[in-house]
């Protein structure tokens, strides 16, 4: 491989092209630097809203399927995405032009972060949650922020923002960087303050077991320099752990009397709920926010205790929280028809599937609450989460799992099983069914669909537009 032009971003640059612009990251990239003046295009074989849809209204041209004539005309700059294979035909020929290129943090870093306060909000969950609500927060502060997140924000209608402060939130990624470079995303920032909200195994294409994972927020975190802050979660043993190698400012957020941020009553009322947080021993207010669950009120307390440490006041804070209208594919309300509500979620990992589940229950307890799952990550594909997710459905009444696309790309004896899951939710006592696929799916709901239903559906894929569909059936 021609590695002459790696990692050199030109010093004028007019035409950047980004190979599979469609991930939320790369999107946001894509839109970061339109508005920064640059020409902008790109290309993917997986173009699915609600990316495609924001590429599409910012005048993004978007190419599907990767071709080398994409390149014919010689960008200044390629921006190569983390799920592209050094095979791809237009990363050879990038190669053969000797096109200069980098990687998606690497461009975050050159074009958007420089000369800002960088907050890097990390972890295996919450960290879209987190980052989009800190976000909010400063923006309500009066702060102008600079934001790039994995997740569409509602406030905002889009997953990034060019500010005019010095402040940048951005969402930091354990999973790998490029083809080029396996280290994780998170390690190319800077963080003026960084959150860690929890570490668990996950992303097994890449991580062989947890030590793998552990050792990487190990790197991020050893490599924080002494002045800045890193806030983390103190109910999570794994990051008890590695905080304590920690050699920047360390402010514990959660439960423990010891930590300076933690949560006190929480009061759930539906469409609301209220919660206290304690600074040190004085109560700083109680809070009013439309997120559900507990793990929500952790995920919005670490965005106070960030907000709050980039001199947010408590009223700004106030105000921002009890205003902020979510992310879009985080418990997002799709619409309701004959009463029964679609409601979409990312949640895929056993921890975010059962929390999430656990979180609405209570804000639909006037029917039942449905509960479909599709397999579909390169960890939930494979059978080492086999019998944990067994668990995780307890809060729903009724269950339905989709058999995982794409499962002849996992090894035989790794893959996942949602007949098994099925029969093991069964055993539990539980209304659980299979289907081969999503019309399968569609049918069967509509026709035992009642009014004051909630279908949770959850994915971190487009689930074949199962909630528009399901919607129209309805």
């Amino acid at each position: 491989m021609d590695s002459s032009s790696m990692n050199r971003i030109p010093e004028h640059v007019k035409w950047i092209y980004l190979i599979a612009v469609c991930g939320t990251g790369m999107g946001a990239l894509a839109c970061m630097l339109k508005d920064l003046g640059f020409q902008v295009s790109g290309s993917d074989q997986h173009v699915y809203p609600p990316i495609s849809e924001f590429l599409q209204k910012r005048a993004i041209p978007v190419v599907h399927g990767f071709d080398p004539r994409n390149l014919s005309g010689k960008p200044d700059l390629v921006v190569v995405g983390n799920a592209v294979s050094r095979d791809n035909p237009e990363v050879l020929e990038m190669h053969r032009l000797g096109l200069s290129y980098c990687s998606m943090p690497q461009a975050i870093n050159h074009f958007a972060a420089r000369g800002k306060r960088q907050v890097v909000v990390s972890g295996t969950h919450g960290k879209t949650t987190t980052a989009s609500l800190l976000a909010w927060l400063l923006h309500v502060a009066g702060m102008d922020p600079t934001f790039a997140i994995g997740g569409i924000l509602a406030d905002f209608q889009s997953n990034y923002r060019i500010g005019g402060g010095d402040v940048i939130v951005i969402e930091g990624d354990e999973y790998d960087t490029a083809y080029f470079d396996k280290g994780p995303k998170f390690l190319h920032y800077n963080p003026h303050v960084a959150i860690l909200t929890s570490v668990e195994f996950d992303h097994a294409d890449i991580f062989a077991d947890l030590d793998a994972v552990r050792s990487a927020f190990h790197a991020f975190i050893r490599r924080m320099r002494p002045e800045a802050t890193l806030l983390a979660y103190d109910q999570d043993e794994n990051v008890a752990n590695l905080v304590s190698a920690a050699t920047s400012r360390l402010l514990g957020y959660g439960l423990l009397p010891s930590s300076p941020w933690r949560l006190g009553h929480v009061d759930v009322d539906p469409p609301h709920t209220l919660f206290e947080v304690y600074h040190g021993d004085a109560l700083l207010s109680t809070f009013k926010t439309h997120l559900m669950g507990r793990h929500n009120l952790f995920n919005a307390l670490a965005a106070i205790a960030a907000a709050f440490q980039m001199g947010a006041s408590p009223e700004a804070i106030h105000r921002a929280l009890a205003t902020f209208n979510g992310i879009k594919r985080r418990q997002e309300v799709r619409g309701v028809k004959r009463g029964i509500t679609i409601i979409d979620d990312f949640a895929h990992h056993p921890t975010a599937v059962y929390e999430t589940i656990k979180a609405v229950k209570p804000f639909y307890d006037q029917g039942r609450l449905v509960a479909v799952f599709e397999p579909r990550t390169n960890s939930s594909r494979r059978n080492i989460f086999q019998r944990v997710y067994a668990s995780c459905f307890d809060n729903a009444d009724l269950i339905c799992i989709r058999k995982p696309p794409l499962l002849e790309k996992i090894p035989p004896d790794q893959r996942f099983s949602s007949e098994t899951l099925v029969a093991d939710l069964r055993h539990r006592g539980k209304a659980a069914h299979f289907f081969e696929n999503t019309d399968a799916i569609i049918d069967y709901l509509v026709n035992i669909l009642q009014t004051g239903d909630a279908v949770l559906i959850m994915s971190n894929g487009g689930f074949d537009n199962i909630h528009a569909r399901l919607l129209e059936r309805l």
